[in-house]
């Protein structure tokens, strides 16, 4: 039991210390790629939770599919099967992710070619001032 709960307490910490530091990486650095790196690692985290969130603690876990139709097998499925939402929240995250992280680098490189720089502040104060000049 004690196994369990320190197994289950270092995930915890590696999380929230992932979270933690994408989050840092999101609002203090610089570069505009490193900011998509640590929004990339920040919503991968968090795809991690909700892995975690239909997690089956009952050994063995079983996946979600009625072979066939009678009480046992259903109160047996009730017990051991695994939660198919989180899931199939995951894997729409997956590719919404996927499309942000295309259309923020899409942004990150179109910043670079008219700037010359992927550092937020310069691309920042060229647009800032693009817009004031007009």
């Amino acid at each position: 039991m004690s196994e369990d709960v320190f197994t289950w307490s270092l995930i915890l910490i590696m999380l929230f210390t992932n979270t933690l530091l994408s989050i840092y990486g999101i609002v203090y650095r610089r570069s505009l790629t490193k900011k998509l790196i640590a929004l990339t690692i920040l919503s991968d985290t968090a795809n991690v939770v909700f892995i975690l969130i239909g997690f089956r603690f009952v050994q063995p876990a079983v996946p979600p599919v009625l072979t066939e139709l009678s009480l046992e097998n259903l109160e047996y499925l009730k017990q051991h099967a695994v939660d198919p939402l989180p899931q199939a929240l995951v894997l729409t995250g997956i590719v919404i992710s996927m499309a942000v992280n295309a259309l923020i680098a899409f942004g990150i490189i179109q910043a670079y070619r008219i700037t010359g720089s992927t550092d937020a502040r310069i691309v920042v104060k060229h647009f800032g001032e693009e817009v004031k000049g007009e």
